[in-house]
This record gives C-alpha cells, sequence and structure tokens, in this order.
C-alpha cells in the first residue's frame, strides 16, 4: 500500500463548497482511503449549504474517485498477482524435482486464489485419462486417488477441450457429465466451487490445475486469467523438470553404458592380451601342461584338460580328476562354457569335431568376462590339440614306414642298411642296440584304427614304435620280458578300445637283423592263443611252452579237442559222470615226476587215494597208459587241457 500523502488545506474561501470537496476527494484517493469513506465529501458539502448543482458536480465526483480507486485497486492486485507470479515462476525455475515442482505448484495457486483446496491432475495417454497427481488442502482418500475419463466431470471436460471451466456450484451444475465415482469423490471432500485450468506444453495438453473452495463461489474473470496464467508456468516448469529428469536418467543410462563399454573394453582387452599370450605360448611349443599352467594362474582356479575320449592330458591345481559328461555335452551342444556342480566345463572342438574339454573347479561365482576368457582359451586347448595331433599323425606316418622297414626281410642282408635303420629310429628316440621284442595285437577289424591309436600312445610311452601290419598291430619295445608285456597290453587296451585284444609276443631280438624272425614267431602265438581260445589275453611263446610251437601255425580249435578227447576221452568222461577227479590226479602224477608221495601233498590226500585213482585211470585207459609213448601223449592232452583254461586257474 501507498504511504499515505499529507492532508492538502481545503481553500478557505466562504462558498468555495464545490472546490472543498474535490480537495477532500483528492486527499481520500492519495491517503487511499476505505471506499465508505469517500461518501463524507458529499455529506460535508450538504452541510455547508451547497446548493442541487454543487451537490449533483459534488457527487460526480465522488464517483469519478471511486472509479479512480477501483482502478489503482485493480493495478495494485494485478500488480500484487503479478509479482506473485514472478516468484512462482522463480520458485519453479530452482526447482529440478517433478514432485517438488507439482507441489509447489498446486501450493501457490491455492495462496494465490485463497481457496480452500488446490489439486493438480496429468494426463496419461496409455489409459486415456487425466489422474489425481497432486493435493494441496484435501482430506479425502477417495478424492486424492480419483481418475477422470475424457470429458468426465469438469476436470475430464478441461482435460479433452484445453479450456478452463469454472463452476460456481458444482453438485448442481447439470453442465458437466456426473460419474458416480467423480461426484463420491468430491461429495467425500466437500467440494463446491471448482476452477479448472488446462496445462498446455505448446498445443498439447499435459493436465489440469485446479482451485477449489467448499463453499459456492463465482471465480472472476481476472482469477481465471490468473490461474490460467500460473498453470502456463506450471506446465513449462513440469516440462522442463519432466526433461531434465529424463536428461538425468539419459546421463546415468549413459554413465552406466560408458562404465560398461569400458568393462567390455577391458574385459576384451584382457582376453586378447591372454589369446596373444596362449597363442605364443603353443607357437612356440609349450605343451597342454604349460597351456593348462597359464589358464589356471589366469582364472585362478583348478583346471582338467582331458582328450575326446577322456582321458587327462593335463591337470593343475585340482582335486577331480574328470569332467562332468553332462558339463561336455552341454557345453558341446550350447558352443559355451557351461557351469555342472560348481565345475565350469568347455568342450574343446575344431568345428562340429570334438578334441576334448577343459574343466574348471574352484571358481563356481566365473563373471561374465572370465567366462569369455575360459571359452577363449578353449580355443587355444584346441589348436595346441590339432598342432599335436598333426605333429602325432606326421610322426606316426614316419613311424609306421620305419616299422615296415624294420619288418621285412630285406634289410637282414644288407648291413649298411641296417645301420640306416637303427639311425632312423634314434632320430624318432627309439634304441634297436637294446633287446627288443615284438607284439602282434588282434582285436574287432572295426575297432582297428582304435587299437592303432591307442598302441602308437603307449609305444611313444615305452620308447617303442607300432603301426598297422598285415591286419594286425604291431608294437616293437625296448624289453626282454615280452610275456609280462603282453599280458599287460592286452588289458590295457582292452579297456582303452572297449572290447577283447589279444597280443601274442615274441622276442627279444638283439639288433634290427633278428626283427622279421621275431615277428613271425609273435605271429605263431598269437596264433596259438587264438587256437587254444585264450581270446583278450597276451603271452608269448616263451609262455606257451612247445605246445605254442605245435600250433603256432595250422593247428585249430576243432583238432585240440579231437586229440585231448582221442586221448583222455574215458577218463575225462568217467570224471563227468562220476563226479571224480581222476584228470586232476592223473596231472598232479606227472607234474611231480610220477612221484606217488609228492602228488598225494599236491592233491591233499591219502596215498592209498592216489594208487586207488591211477587204478582206476589204468583200467579206463589200458595196462600200457604209463608207457613212454603213452605217458608222452597224456602229458601233451592235459598241458593242452591246462592251457586252453585262463591262466592261474591251477591243474585241469
Amino acid at each position: 500500500m501507498a504511504t499515505a500523502r499529507p492532508r492538502t488545506p481545503a481553500p478557505q474561501a466562504p462558498g468555495d463548497t464545490v472546490a472543498a470537496s474535490l480537495w477532500h476527494l483528492l486527499d481520500l484517493l492519495g491517503r487511499q482511503a476505505p471506499a465508505e469513506s469517500f461518501a463524507g465529501a458529499a455529506a460535508a458539502a450538504r452541510e455547508a449549504g451547497a446548493g442541487p448543482a454543487e451537490l449533483a458536480r459534488v457527487e460526480e465526483a465522488t464517483e469519478a474517485a471511486l472509479g479512480i480507486r477501483r482502478t489503482l485497486d485493480q493495478h495494485r492486485r494485478r500488480e500484487a498477482e503479478l509479482s506473485a507470479l514472478f516468484d512462482t515462476a522463480g520458485d519453479l525455475a530452482a526447482l529440478s524435482d517433478l514432485d517438488a515442482v507439482l507441489r509447489a505448484i498446486v501450493r501457490r495457486a491455492r495462496l494465490l486464489l485463497r481457496t480452500d483446496v488446490a489439486y493438480l491432475t496429468l494426463n496419461d495417454p496409455a489409459e486415456g485419462d487425466t489422474f489425481m497427481r497432486v493435493t494441496d488442502g484435501s482430506t479425502s482418500a477417495k478424492f486424492q486417488l480419483l481418475r477422470l475419463g475424457m470429458g468426465e466431470g469438469l476436470g475430464g471436460l478441461v482435460a479433452q477441450t484445453a479450456r478452463p471451466y469454472a463452476s460456481a456450484d458444482y453438485r448442481a451444475d447439470t453442465r458437466f457429465k456426473h460419474t458416480a465415482t467423480i461426484d463420491a469423490g468430491v461429495g467425500e471432500e466437500g467440494l463446491r466451487g471448482i476452477l479448472g485450468v488446462p496445462l498446455r506444453v505448446g498445443s498439447r495438453v499435459i493436465g489440469v490445475l485446479y482451485a477449489a473452495d467448499r463453499t459456492p463461489r463465482d471465480f472472476a474473470p481476472d482469477q481465471i486469467a490468473l490461474l490460467a496464467s500460473l498453470a502456463d508456468h506450471a506446465a513449462v516448469a513440469i516440462d522442463s523438470a519432466r526433461l531434465l529428469e529424463e536428461t538425468r536418467a539419459a546421463l546415468v543410462e549413459l554413465n552406466a553404458a560408458t562404465a560398461t563399454a569400458r568393462a567390455q573394453s577391458e574385459a576384451m582387452r584382457r582376453a586378447a592380451e591372454t589369446h596373444d599370450r596362449l597363442t605364443d605360448l603353443v607357437l612356440r611349443g609349450g605343451d597342454v601342461s604349460d597351456l593348462a599352467a597359464e589358464i589356471a594362474a589366469l582364472l585362478d582356479g583348478g583346471l582338467v584338460v582331458q582328450d575326446a575320449d577322456g582321458t587327462e592330458l593335463a591337470r593343475v591345481g585340482a582335486e577331480s580328476a574328470t569332467a562332468p559328461a553332462r558339463g561336455v555335452a552341454a557345453s558341446r551342444a550350447s558352443g559355451h562354457a557351461v557351469a555342472v556342480d560348481g565345475v565350469w566345463v568347455s568342450a574343446v572342438l575344431a568345428g562340429p569335431e570334438p578334441l576334448g574339454s577343459i574343466a574348471l573347479s574352484g571358481r563356481p561365482d566365473l563373471t561374465d568376462s572370465d567366462r569369455r576368457l575360459f571359452e577363449r582359451a578353449g580355443l587355444d586347448t584346441a589348436l595346441l590339440l590339432l598342432l599335436r595331433r598333426s605333429v602325432a599323425e606326421a610322426e606316426d606316418r614316419v613311424r609306421g614306414e620305419l616299422l615296415d622297414d624294420l619288418l621285412t626281410a630285406a634289410h637282414t642282408t644288407d648291413p649298411r642298411r641296417a645301420g640306416r635303420l637303427c639311425l632312423r629310429a634314434r632320430r624318432l628316440g627309439v634304441d634297436l642296440a637294446e633287446p627288443t621284442s615284438v607284439l602282434v595285437l588282434h582285436c574287432e577289424p572295426e575297432l582297428r584304427t582304435r587299437l592303432a591309436t591307442e598302441a602308437a600312445r603307449h609305444a611313444r610311452i615305452l620308447r617303442g614304435l607300432a603301426g598297422p601290419q598285415g591286419g594286425h598291430v604291431v608294437l616293437l619295445a625296448p624289453t626282454a620280458a615280452p610275456g609280462p608285456l603282453a599280458e599287460r597290453l592286452a588289458a590295457d587296451l582292452g579297456r582303452a578300445v572297449g572290447a577283447p585284444v589279444t597280443c601274442g609276443a615274441a622276442g627279444p631280438a638283439e639288433g634290427p637283423a633278428r626283427l622279421p624272425a621275431v615277428h613271425a614267431e609273435a605271429l605263431r602265438c598269437l596264433r596259438a592263443l587264438t587256437v587254444l581260445g585264450r581270446g583278450g589275453q597276451g603271452a608269448s611263446l616263451t609262455d606257451l611252452g612247445f605246445v605254442g610251437v605245435l600250433l603256432g601255425d595250422h593247428t585249430d580249435v576243432d583238432g585240440i579237442d579231437g586229440y585231448v578227447q582221442r586221448v583222455l576221452g574215458p577218463v575225462i568222461d568217467y570224471d563227468t559222470r562220476r563226479g571224480t577227479e581222476l584228470v586232476r590226479t592223473l596231472d598232479a602224477y606227472f607234474e611231480a615226476g610220477a612221484s606217488l608221495s609228492r602228488a598225494k601233498d599236491a592233491l591233499h590226500v591219502h596215498v592209498n587215494t592216489v594208487v586207488q585213482r591211477l587204478d582206476r585211470t589204468a583200467r579206463l585207459l589200458g595196462p600200457d597208459w604209463n608207457s613212454p609213448d603213452r605217458a608222452l601223449e597224456l602229458q601233451l592232452a592235459l598241458r593242452l587241457t591246462r592251457l586252453r583254461r585262463s591262466p592261474g586257474t591251477g591243474p585241469a
């Protein structure tokens, strides 16, 4: 309010009533006196004896002064409103949080229009309606949760038409589409006079701003204009706050994306460096153990490397020696590392061909970058296994060619060629100057390639040679005891190929000149084992004795059975019918050198029992059973019977 001016003295000339009244009115305007004070000018003129004409002039001046006062009041009110709008704009500009902006808008609307309640709704494009967002002065929970369809109620109509609407008494106003939900909420809040103006950003309506009283109220045009101006400021502030929030969210996403990109870049750099290190290790001639140690150190865990058959190639810091089979299958199917029971497994592949697997233990919480590093290590392992296989295949070809040359008889008469063969063998790590035995391996034809691969692996361990030869697989090994080696290889290789493997052995040979002859002996031993029905076993000719020499060339199983039946048939038939042990007693008698006392000790019976059994045998075979010729035949038949049984079962 402006400061009141000092009262100006009225003219003192007698009868100048009109001038005095005018001075009085000007003084009231200057002092911003209340409107009722202006009526005193006409009353004072009337008391001073002014005539009708003078009174009329005073009343006209009073009306003009009141008009000036109303104009000044409007200007002052407008100035206050503009100042409030300016302050509001400043306050809104200082806010960055959308919720704070909305609360400030509603609070300022309530203060500017001096209403009981102010509230704001925002449009929901997805639902096609407008919903209550912020209230100030509201007490009804139902009102605060209202949703208005487009065109429903006063607010829905404002949101739909983008025009302000006011109702002096909403309950009785029939211009609007009333719904039970809206009326219930408005009624619970007790609202009567309601004013709503649109919140517009350009041509787009984003919501509605309301001012409402709990008593009927007519909203003047300047009040509508004031709320509309506030709504315009509010819409800009809302849009700015929304853009700011979107910018902040975009910045957060950008920062996250940058961090992710940085992490991925670091992971790629680390993976590339690791790949280079592992590749360099492979190309520099590192073996599987070196590669496994490097991978285990990089991933800080235990590592097991296996080939395609599940044979362990290397193990570093791992307790379990095998990778879970279902993990290998799952990794091969997906092309990625998989976790099975806390162990990460990655199939080692060369295209679709499985080469093996690597298993990482001790790292159940493997990160994505470490998992990719583990998978890349599988590629380096595949490279190493491929190189090893290529080298092994080339070496096997060289070894196979040397083996072919050693087993042919052409070099036995040429000392210079024999010397060259020894030199070639030394280059492959084989010393033919040592006693060398020959082992011939046999299995089903479809498994022969697998048998050759396994035999070559054993040959490298034994510092020997192995390869296919004449429908069999031949292995040369530096040993002076071929029998035990043949027995062990038959068992080990049988397990490796999953089928019986028969191994005939002979030797040793001193120098390469004897190898063809020893090879022939090993073949005869293999045939003897087959004739004796000992497939899947291993032995040497020495183990079979003279029987092996007799059977090694042409005898077949039917011939052996016929011979045994012809010589021992009556005794075998008697034992079969009566459950006696005449054959066992006869075998023990000959093994004891025809000594009755030693035979009864071997049989753990009384000597009379041995005598009685031999008498029964004599009645079955004839009185000349113990003559030199018949005794030789009986002993040969008994030896054949024993050899056809599994080793270690004792006399027949």
